[in-house]
């Protein structure tokens, strides 16, 4: 089944009261200043319903980017998600997603979002560490992150957990720890961003004091690449590493682990090392085949091609033959004795 197909509506700031130390989400997200409006997600449903679609068989959701919904006042939740519903009635719109504070939900506005056809909420829980969350002024705790997906789940939602690494006060121990928790609680789905010095947010200020130091990219790389593997082993998808690039973004990225491809950069770490462990093993003495997906060429050569470079500086690609097949599953391989 392919992956739904999703209309993205931007209420940039909306709903949220609190300045994280971190956040300036205009820049993040590009989304224009002004209320959006029940008319607007309407005629943006309309025309995105009328493009032609390379799957239309997909699943299609209508996502409510940035902000916090739940924190709207209730007739703008009302209003934005109204004008929704007749496409889900029609049934050309599968289910509404959307993101918000985990201390916005409670059991009441669960229940609301489920009869309004929402499937998925992502919370935006950042870390399951309060120290890490007091200091970089989130105004919720933990256990409101625990209470949330409780209330969601008992709704029949879907729960996303979004994650931040490097935020101040995090260290590698917390970050892990943290990502133990998260994935404790059983999520429908994780993203994991590195946090990254934006123009006109408070730790902006903060790094220009040298009262905050980011992580770099490779360590960030590293870090992500431990917690997707946390994820992994539980069965919990990591459905994006990164923020999505944009021009905005670009623009106003002060310092930090900012990569236009992120997430390449994690699954081309991991899978390299999964390699490498393979190819110390074999024997010296016989030749052997590494047959790889088609569709992981980009993951395996790294950026650069420097994932084969290291491999052939490390010895372990002689007597090896790399063979792409369309039918090898993603992010597998086999390594196999060549006949003789």
């Amino acid at each position: 089944m392919p992956s739904p197909f999703v209309i993205p509506i931007f209420i940039a700031h909306q709903g949220c009261p609190h300045q994280c130390l971190f956040c300036n989400q205009r820049s993040i997200t590009g989304a224009a200043e002004g209320m959006v409006t029940g008319h607007e997600v309407r005629e943006t449903i309309l025309a995105q319903l009328a493009w032609p679609r390379r799957h239309p068989e997909a699943v299609v959701q209508v996502a409510f980017y940035g902000g916090s919904f739940t924190g709207l006042p209730m007739e703008r939740q009302e209003e934005l998600l109204g004008a929704a519903q007749p496409f889900l009635a029609s049934g050309q719109v599968r289910e509404l997603r959307l993101s918000t504070r985990p201390d916005y939900v409670t059991p009441q506005i669960a229940g609301f979002l489920r009869e309004q056809g929402v499937g998925v909420v992502e919370l935006g829980a950042q870390s399951l560490d309060d120290g890490v969350l007091a200091a970089s002024g989130r105004g919720h705790t933990a256990a409101q992150v625990r209470t949330a997906v409780a209330c969601l789940k008992e709704a029949g939602i879907r729960v996303g957990l979004q994650l931040m690494l490097g935020l101040p006060d995090d260290t590698t121990p917390t970050a892990m720890a943290s990502g133990r928790r998260a994935a404790a609680l059983d999520p429908d789905l994780v993203r994991l961003y590195p946090c990254l010095v934006i123009s006109g947010s408070p730790l902006a200020e903060l790094y220009r004091q040298g009262r905050y130091q980011p992580m770099s990219l490779p360590r960030a790389v590293a870090l992500a690449g431990r917690l997707w593997r946390i994820f992994e082993a539980q069965g919990i998808p990591v459905v994006r590493m990164g923020l999505q690039p944009s021009p905005s973004l670009e623009k106003t990225v002060l310092a930090g682990p900012y990569h236009p491809a992120f997430g390449e950069l994690v699954l081309s770490r991991l899978f390299f090392n999964q390699v490498r462990a393979a190819l110390s093993v074999r024997s010296p003495y016989q030749s052997h085949r590494l047959c790889l997906a088609k569709a992981d060429e980009s993951i395996y050569r790294g950026s650069g091609n420097a994932n084969v470079k290291r491999l052939v500086a490390l010895g372990l690609l002689d007597g090896v033959e790399t063979v792409f097949s369309a039918s090898q599953p993603r992010r597998t391989f086999r390594l196999l004795a060549a006949e003789s």
